[in-house]
């Protein structure tokens, strides 16, 4: 248990964006011999792999009908967004708690269920794509839910039916805008994501 543990604070510190060095000396020899954890990392490679494919199915939508493409373009713009980030200071503060960081993760995946509800109203041709996303990152949520009580450690149990309304735009240009930034939002969230299972997997 110890060894997992040391593992998952390894892993947390990846998914924020923590120096891939920092761990080419990291005794994680343990975790190759771990069964169950190999097969949730490479099960949840796949899994995000195909999200990030949908969310960028959906960029590419947002690009070609409202001709909003560019980050750097859309900055100004995204200043007087209604857009706030999920909390992880817990997954940094000196007196870290494993169970308190993977709830935080879990809570920003579970809020970006309900942003997706303002790309659905914005693309309502896309309504099965969208719907998907939501369901998968409801369903990538409960899987590190079952990983975490898998390995002891205390969950809060998210209300899965109950997902946050999506932001509210004061115009048609910025609810656009909106959607473009959810979208290149949850991307790079997925892109942390994988590549912190991507390089636990081949340790």
């Amino acid at each position: 248990m110890c060894c997992l543990t040391h593992v998952l604070v390894l892993a947390l510190a990846l998914v924020l964006g923590a120096p891939w060095r920092a761990l080419h000396g990291a005794p994680l020899a343990e975790l190759s011999g771990d069964h169950d954890f190999q097969l949730f990392l490479h099960k949840n490679l796949e899994f995000t792999r195909k999200i990030r494919g949908d969310v960028a199915a959906l960029q590419r939508a947002v690009c070609d009908t409202f001709q909003l493409c560019t980050e750097e373009e859309l900055q100004l713009v995204q200043q007087d967004l209604p857009l706030t980030q999920a909390p992880l200071e817990q997954c940094h503060s000196r007196g870290f708690q494993a169970e308190v960081c993977f709830s935080q993760i879990r809570a920003g995946l579970h809020a970006y269920q309900g942003s997706l509800g303002a790309v659905l109203q914005l693309l309502p041709e896309h309504t099965a794509l969208v719907e998907t996303l939501q369901l998968d990152a409801a369903n990538l949520s409960s899987n590190i839910q079952q990983q975490m009580e898998d390995l002891g450690l205390d969950t809060v149990t998210l209300p899965a039916e109950h997902r946050s309304p999506p932001p509210a735009f004061s115009s048609r240009f910025q609810h656009q805008v909106g959607g473009f930034f959810i979208l290149t939002n949850f991307q790079r969230f997925l892109e942390t994501a994988y590549r912190a299972l991507r390089h636990l997997a081949r340790l």
